[in-house]
């Protein structure tokens, strides 16, 4: 069988680091002075580990909310003769000064910083401890860094472990005293937004030998200083940076590029007019070009060749055939080429063997892949032109596209924008139609960033998508490894404050569907959160606005599902008034059939509770499950279930029955005319994982009628759905108790003939274990 989408297992090394990270003080670490975190002195570890442990660490800081960070992390990589650091990735504000600083005496020859917003100007003292290794260095978005916090003057203060106790980084105290003097092996070098107050000329004027240089939102006073690499630069970011005739002309003498970015975030900021003559010089004076990105720029038409003199054909990469004139004096393919917001994407022929755009979802998958990391805004639209393809088209490159989205959100966890535009194509690129093609290690990714996303946004865009995404993944089975988690976070969204009606439906759906066949432990984790109490107070609103729709009657599923053999959970139902909002219900809505099938299932479940029955024995409660004896809502199903509620009452025996009206003997009559009013080939909208409660009505006389609800129960249960029930009733030792069944005196002759029939079936069903029902099935929706 053909292994599914994203099915490659993680490495041996990936899962290693990953445990050594969760278990820091089983593995490589002791608890030192002041609990500060050790690594033990028998530990020596080459880079290869080191820079896996780091980069790892800061990922599920990043996207795993269970993980939980160390103060003192850093710290273990203080020290190059036991740990050695060669190439590491940080980013976001988690990041601060004293981390950079722990790591001073590391030769490193890689370091990239993106968005590490909480770095000062005593970062940049770090910075030039490893000025003798360093090869590439990133500081995109890390525009603090070139100011003091507090106005103090460029310092590594060793001896500070109280940083939030400092004063935070004043814009108005730039750092001037740091360049790049010493640099001499870097080569490739990220600036991608420079605060505008530093000269980028001047800081910029010590590197000799860069061979790679991004300026990404960087206003240039000057450009020819661009010239002193013309020898070897290889690669110019200058995205959303300013073009002038001069800029142009300055980029073209760098004659040994290979990479060019040129591009913008859109048309509408541009005042620039990509020119054909432009993109000549381009093409023409860079000769070594493989790769060129134009996005964002007006096209003047004189770019592209008419339709009808367009080559014939399918779609060609040859550039002799180009429909855009200046690309067709390349003298090979492009290797990539950025037309995204242009109108150049659109034309037939494009001499480039990858291709950004939004023409097809080839060159959506592009832009998504090339401007996630640096340009979330870029990425935010393309996602949401993937969005589009999914939901209206056909997503034909289906793990790619599903790849690509979950590393945007996980990339960007605190952008709202790519949270919204990526759990809305998530929704779609996991429904029915692609589901069959995706691993469980995929799902399970989608799941972790749409969990991720609930975490992150309470704002109701984001909260409606992520659930909707749930809402196509079976459970509770796939989200069982996520299991406590996603309860807490949908009880938050059901918190009274929150009343938005569409999420509130799906929240109240996706904690019925939770608690609905899973194990008892995780029912009773799930009530100690307060579930219960959740619930009730949504039927209590519902109630207050006289509305009963699917809030209301998916609540009291709930209920009736997460009180099933757990009578801690029924207990939390009565003593937060839970038998007063059933009453209320009733009384409010006398002929919703769904509500009291599913009330009464939740009061069945509470019935069971020996502990509980006498707060059930009131003459209030009573005549109440009496009258529903006579009940014909959703076909037996209410009167099937007022009868359990009393059947386990009665078998409490006549002693405690202490009330006048209504009389014991009466009711009982009452069970014993509904259960020969019902139809025991009746189809039931229930499933029971075990029959325990019922087998315990069957081996006594104290309540013969309460003994004839558990054998007709049986027997319809086993009759029309024997491959399901009657391997569960042999199993569970019910046999026997039909044969006592038999055997006692006070049976009545109808219950002891069911009791044949019933053991009859199992029998038939022994030696001949065929479906007898057509393959047809309960519905598992709940548990009486």
């Amino acid at each position: 069988m053909a292994a599914k989408a994203g099915d490659n297992p993680e490495s041996l090394m990936t899962l290693a680091t990953v445990y050594c990270l969760r278990n820091l003080r089983r593995t490589m670490c002791y608890q030192g002075f002041r609990n500060k975190l050790c690594l033990r002195s028998d530990i020596f570890l080459p880079s290869e580990i080191c820079d896996k442990l780091v980069n790892t660490y800061m990922e599920l800081v990043h996207t795993d909310s269970n993980f939980e960070p160390e103060e003192s992390f850093f710290q273990l990589f203080s020290d190059p003769r036991s740990t050695r650091l060669t190439r590491v990735q940080l980013r976001e504000e988690f990041v601060r000064d004293r981390d950079l600083e722990a790591i001073k005496k590391q030769d490193l020859i890689e370091l990239h910083l993106t968005y590490c917003n909480s770095l000062s100007s005593r970062s940049l003292k770090a910075l030039t401890c490893f000025r003798e290794t360093l090869v590439s260095l990133c500081l995109f978005g890390c525009s603090l860094i070139f100011y003091r916090k507090g106005g103090a003057p460029l310092a590594c203060n060793e001896d500070s472990d109280d940083e939030d106790a400092e004063s935070p980084v004043s814009r108005q105290a730039l750092e001037t005293d740091f360049n790049f003097q010493g640099f001499n092996r870097l080569r490739l070098l990220n600036l991608g937004g420079l605060p505008d107050e530093v000269d980028a000329e001047t800081l910029l004027k010590p590197l000799k030998s860069l061979t790679s240089l991004d300026l990404s939102n960087v206003q240039l006073a000057g450009t020819t200083f661009l010239t002193q690499w013309k020898d070897r630069l290889a690669s110019l970011v200058l995205y959303n940076v300013d073009l002038s005739e001069e800029l142009v002309s300055t980029v073209v003498e760098l004659v040994n590029l290979r990479h060019l970015d040129i591009s913008r975030e859109s048309r509408r900021t541009s005042k620039f007019k990509m020119t054909r003559k432009i993109l000549a010089a381009v093409v023409q004076r860079l000769v070594n070009l493989v790769s060129l990105d134009i996005s964002g720029h007006i096209m003047l038409d004189n770019c592209t060749v008419p339709h009808f003199e367009e080559a014939m054909g399918r779609p060609s990469i040859e550039p002799c055939k180009s429909s855009i004139y200046p690309f067709q004096e390349l003298k090979r393919p492009l290797q990539f080429l950025g037309l995204y917001d242009t109108t150049l994407c659109n034309v037939t022929h494009i001499p480039a063997c990858k291709v950004t755009g939004s023409k097809n979802e080839d060159q959506v998958l592009n832009a998504i892949e090339a401007y996630t990391e640096f340009r979330p805004e870029l990425a935010h639209r393309a996602i949401n032109q993937l969005f589009d393809i999914a939901r209206i088209q056909h997503c034909s490159q289906l793990l790619r596209a599903l790849q690509l989205v979950i590393a945007a959100l996980k990339c960007h966890k605190y952008d709202k924008s790519i949270q919204v535009t990526g759990s809305a194509a998530l929704f779609y690129l996991t429904n029915t139609e692609y589901r069959s093609d995706q691993s469980v290690r995929l799902r399970r990714e989608v799941i972790q960033v749409v969990l991720n996303g609930m975490e992150q946004y309470q704002e109701v865009t984001v909260q409606r998508n992520c659930c909707l995404t749930l809402c196509n993944f079976s459970i509770p089975e796939e989200l069982e490894f996520q299991y406590t988690r996603v309860n807490q976070l949908l009880l938050k969204i059901l918190e009274p404050a929150r009343q938005d009606e569409s999420i509130q439906r799906i929240a109240v759906h996706l904690c019925n569907a939770l608690v609905c066949q899973v194990d008892n432990h995780h029912k009773e984790a799930v009530g100690k959160m307060g579930f219960v109490k959740t619930m009730l107070n949504l039927i209590q609103k519902k109630l207050q606005d006289r509305i009963c729709d699917q809030v209301m009657e998916f609540s009291w599923s709930a209920l009736w599902n997460i009180t099933d053999e757990t009578p801690d959970n029924c207990q939390m139902f009565l003593n937060c008034r839970g038998m007063n909002l059933f009453l209320e219900c009733l009384q409010e809505f006398p002929d919703k059939q769904e509500l009291h099938r599913n009330m009464l299932g939740l009061l069945g479940n509470v019935a069971e509770v020996k502990a509980l029955r006498p707060q059930l024995l009131t003459p209030q409660f009573i005549t109440v499950f009496s009258n529903l004896l006579d009940s014909k809502a959703d076909g037996i199903e209410v009167s099937y279930n007022a009868c359990g509620v009393l059947s386990h009452i009665m078998f409490d025996g006549p002693e405690v029955w202490s009330m006048e009206e209504p009389r014991r003997d009466a009711v009982m009559d009452k069970m014993w005319d509904a259960i020969q009013s019902w139809d025991v080939s009746s189809r039931r909208n229930i499933n029971y994982r075990s029959f325990e409660p019922i087998l315990r009505l069957l081996p006594q006389s104290i309540a013969p009628v309460s003994q004839h609800w558990a054998t007709w129960a049986l027997y319809n249960l086993v009759s029309v759905y024997p491959s399901k029930y009657c391997p569960l009733l042999i199993k569970e030792g019910g046999i026997s108790l039909l044969e006592n069944v038999l055997e006692l005196d006070s049976s009545h002759p109808d219950t002891k003939d069911m009791a044949r029939k019933v053991m009859g079936l199992c029998e038939s069903f022994i030696e001949d274990p065929m479906e007898t029902n057509h393959g047809q099935e309960a519905n598992y929706g709940q548990r009486g």
